[in-house]
């Protein structure tokens, strides 16, 4: 494999132009959404200009704004790996899209039947189904987290699982540390409990490669505005399983599960999305055109964020053996570099010097941008005592990302904690 080639990248990427006292931007916030391609404003600009209508008119536009929508579902279906467009249900976001879902599903369960969530998850997986399961009268059960370095307990996972399991909700990624769950392992282990599994990729989606058949989960969430597209959920949700829920709606409602007139202009963003992610591979340098000439879109797609993959597991390993034994820096979650490829490339940081907060506005002064706080995932920054300090510093890197950006990075984090600001 060719070596991959962000710089051929970031041209398509229109604010990753800006800058801040001469000097370019750092965007490390993508894991709270990340810049988008030009393609992607061109495409929702193009729906408003020529084919701005609802949905099943005997007219021009409105067939043509239908053929965008359902070629979406089908893009999305690729990227996702699932095995029809109609198993593809868009919402407002992951969060929305969930608190939907969660009615259907809960509905199908008996007063004293169980649903696990986890520490390491962002709350749009957890409240959810504690707001369920107060009002259908079930049990909510936890699952722990080693505290070391941010990774499921899986042992507390199969002696939580009981005969009145019905769902597990758990991430696919932390959005907060970084650290990658073992999914494919933890739906064998819900399903032979006789449970149903809905995994948030909201985090992860961005980073490598998914695949809702080999992983076997019911449900998949994932969050358009996190892969370099507009603000948009989108929810794969197994037919067999979909099927068999009742859903909330209005009655000529041509959707069970996508409820009122959806945001087609975004719809049509996230199929420029998906279609940027496709030509990722060739774009990169990490293969040629002819060596993908003929292949499915699926087989783009893949090997695409495979290429994405191996690319940041690089930067990460740049930025963990770089920080590594700074004074005063302390790295939540998997910080050895070896271990790159259980994590993505999104750090957790507590300074001795200065606080999240502090450090995020120093950081921003000098042009690079990250988010400091908890990031609505609660439970584990509370579980790791940093809830009341503001909780951390989150760098997060994504493919456009660069090793000058990394080392940039590093230089100002350094700095930092060594107790100095970043900028005069």
């Amino acid at each position: 494999m060719s070596r991959f080639d962000p710089l051929a990248l970031r041209p398509e990427f229109p604010a990753l132009a800006r800058e801040q006292d001469g000097r370019p931007v750092v965007f490390l916030d993508g894991p709270g959404g990340t810049q988008v391609p030009q393609r992607v404003i061109d495409a929702i600009v193009r729906y408003y200009r020529e084919s701005n209508a609802n949905d099943g008119g005997a007219f021009a536009t409105s067939r043509a704004s239908d053929a965008i929508v359902h070629e979406a579902h089908a893009a999305v279906a690729d990227l996702l790996g699932a095995a029809s467009a109609d198993e593809i249900k868009f919402g407002y976001n992951m969060t929305t899209l969930t608190f939907h879902a969660s009615r259907s599903i809960a509905a199908t369960f008996e007063p004293g039947d169980e649903i696990v969530v986890t520490t390491l998850d962002h709350e749009a997986n957890v409240s959810p189904w504690r707001v369920i399961a107060a009002d259908r009268g079930l049990t909510v059960r936890t699952v722990d987290v080693d505290v070391h370095d941010c990774t499921l307990d899986l042992a507390d996972l199969e002696a939580t699982l009981s005969a009145r399991t019905r769902l597990v909700a758990v991430g696919y990624a932390s959005n907060a540390v970084g650290t990658i769950n073992p999914v494919k392992r933890i739906v064998e282990l819900a399903h032979a409990a006789g449970a149903l599994t809905y995994v948030d990729a909201v985090h992860y989606a961005p980073h490598g490669p998914i695949d809702v058949a080999d992983l076997g989960t019911d449900f998949l969430a994932t969050s358009v505005y996190k892969w370099f597209g507009p603000h948009l959920g989108a929810l794969y949700g197994r037919t067999e399983v979909l099927d068999r829920l009742p859903a909330y709606k209005v009655r000529p409602a041509h959707d069970r599960f996508e409820t009122g007139t959806q945001d087609f202009e975004a719809i049509a963003g996230a199929l420029a999305a998906v279609d940027y992610l496709r030509t990722v591979g060739v774009a990169s340098g990490t293969v040629t055109a002819a060596e993908v000439a003929g292949a499915s879109r699926r087989a783009q797609l893949v090997g695409s964020m495979a290429a994405i993959s191996a690319y940041e597991r690089e930067l990460s390993r740049r930025f963990l053996s770089e920080i590594s034994g700074i004074p005063g820096l302390h790295v939540w979650g998997i910080a050895d570099p070896s271990r790159a490829a259980e994590r993505t490339p999104t750090f957790a940081l507590t300074f001795d010097a200065i606080s999240p907060r502090a450090a995020a506005e120093e950081l921003g002064r000098q042009g690079i941008y990250a988010w400091d706080g908890d990031f609505y995932a609660q439970a584990l920054i509370e579980r790791l005592g940093l809830f009341d300090g503001g909780g951390v510093l989150r760098l997060g890197l994504v493919h456009y990302s660069t090793t000058d950006e990394v080392d940039r990075t590093i230089e100002a984090i350094s700095r930092l904690a060594a107790g100095a600001v970043v900028s005069a």
